[in-house]
């Protein structure tokens, strides 16, 4: 699916999940290189800046996390050239939905927000991608606080679960958001070469737009470490409370056991044959079960 935005003297295309014969049309109109082409068909592990004559070709992975846990990392490929931007990606991405909009509003008002040239529009185009990134940063705050309030509250056990899969959309975040730092500094490089030094404060904003989410993202691993160690660290304490008060009662109930069977033994007994041994065997059981208690209340094991 492609759409089309004009605003003053710059064109964007945007392209979702493109066929090959739209890429060929785009590749004819805008000049491209036929590596740049061969690129598009299909997505690109790894995010990359290329330098070619007439075009800069920008490659990065963008995380987002979905409702019910889920997350994907889409990828977005950016052609530059002076009066033109393309993107192509496989996937609905809200926040260049939501670029969409503001781009036409622009174009329907006359605004020059946008700027004089495509780089201008790579840049409030990349600024709105990172925004949306720390917006979901934000979001996991309250995954976060959620855990903590889970941890001191006696729900350990259940924050296990929770810890682990916040950790998981974090990891996630961390392995799609890692290559951008070069890749934006590789990016302010050619694009000073490509659009003048004047530009290169915007390219230098970029990395700061990206510098920031990724702050926020570290900040958050680190908050989640914490939490996970606080947690198994509560969780064995009480694991160990549990134990320790099942082996007070192993103690307790062993003597028992013993006074129980060395009486049901089937031999000669002394006050056995009394008409009040239940009781003496019954107030034997209690009086050793009192002098133990007494003891491990003593020593602070109870």
């Amino acid at each position: 699916m492609q759409n089309t935005y004009t605003h003053d003297k710059v064109t964007w295309i945007d392209l979702e999940n493109p066929t090959r014969e739209e890429i060929v049309n785009l590749m004819e109109q805008h000049h491209l290189h036929p590596l740049v082409a061969e690129e598009l068909i299909s997505p690109t592990v790894r995010p990359r800046v290329d330098v070619y004559p007439n075009s800069l070709y920008l490659i990065l992975h963008f995380p987002t996390h979905k409702s019910g846990d889920r997350h994907a990392v889409h990828e977005i490929d950016f052609v530059i050239t002076k009066d033109a931007i393309i993107t192509v990606h496989y996937d609905t991405i809200d926040a260049l939905h939501d670029f969409s909009r503001v781009f036409e509003v622009n174009s329907i008002l006359d605004k020059h927000h946008m700027g004089d040239h495509s780089g201008f529009v790579l840049y409030h185009m990349l600024r709105t991608l990172y925004d949306k990134l720390a917006d979901e940063m934000d979001d996991m705050t309250g995954n976060l606080n959620a855990i903590e309030i889970g941890t001191f509250g006696g729900n350990e056990s259940e924050m296990v679960n929770e810890i682990s899969k916040t950790n998981r959309v974090l990891l996630e975040f961390k392995r799609a958001l890692r290559f951008h730092d070069k890749v934006t500094q590789s990016l302010e490089s050619a694009g000073r070469e490509f659009f003048g030094d004047r530009f290169g404060f915007y390219l230098r904003s970029i990395t700061g737009d990206f510098s920031r989410v990724y702050s926020i993202l570290e900040s958050h691993r680190e908050t989640l470490e914490e939490l996970r160690k606080t947690n198994d660290s509560m969780l064995t304490t009480k694991n160990n409370d549990t134990i320790r008060r099942l082996t007070i009662m192993s103690f307790v109930t062993f003597p028992l056991s013993l006074i129980a069977g060395i009486f049901g033994m089937n031999t000669v007994m002394p006050f056995v044959s009394s008409t009040n041994s239940f009781y003496f065997i019954v107030g034997a059981m209690v009086l050793t079960s009192s002098i133990m208690l007494a003891v491990f209340w003593f020593k602070k094991w109870l």
